[in-house]
């Protein structure tokens, strides 16, 4: 492990000092590392360089749009590699919101999330990337599990 020491102007050390209080961090470098593990996941994302994700997918649709429910189960069903789990609720008499777990290539899981909340009747839909750092096979999911 190395040590590194950096300095802050004092209102951006405060600020750190309030952002780490609100997330419960007991100490600095547990939030320094959290904060650039993040911004290096991310940029690896953008940039192509990590290649296997997991992803939340996340969307509200409405349910009385004409097969929308069925479109949407068969494209989990067609992509099955990917969709590892699935949560729907009922929000309203008109709306469902559905949380989709899903797990491959980042590619691959970046472009279903974008044709799921493409489709029509789906409202609002957000997709969360977190990198992971190679193919895990089924036995590493059934042991973790």
């Amino acid at each position: 492990m190395q040590r590194l020491t950096i300095s802050l102007d004092d209102d951006l050390a405060e600020a750190f000092e309030e952002l780490m209080r609100r997330r419960g961090y007991a100490n600095r470098s547990e939030a320094v590392r959290d904060l650039l593990r993040r911004e290096l996941g991310e940029s690896d994302l953008s940039s192509g360089a990590s290649r296997q994700c997991v992803a939340v997918l996340s969307y509200v649709f409405d349910h009385h749009e004409r097969q929308l429910s069925s479109r949407l189960t068969t494209m989990q069903h067609d992509h099955h590699d990917l969709a590892i789990a699935t949560l729907h609720a009922h929000i309203s008499h008109a709306d469902c919101i559905e949380t989709v777990i899903l797990r491959g290539a980042t590619q691959k899981v970046t472009e279903f999330a974008h044709a799921v909340i493409a489709e029509t009747g789906v409202r609002h839909g957000q997709v969360q990337l977190i990198p992971v750092d190679k193919k895990p096979s089924p036995a590493d999911w059934r042991r973790k599990a």
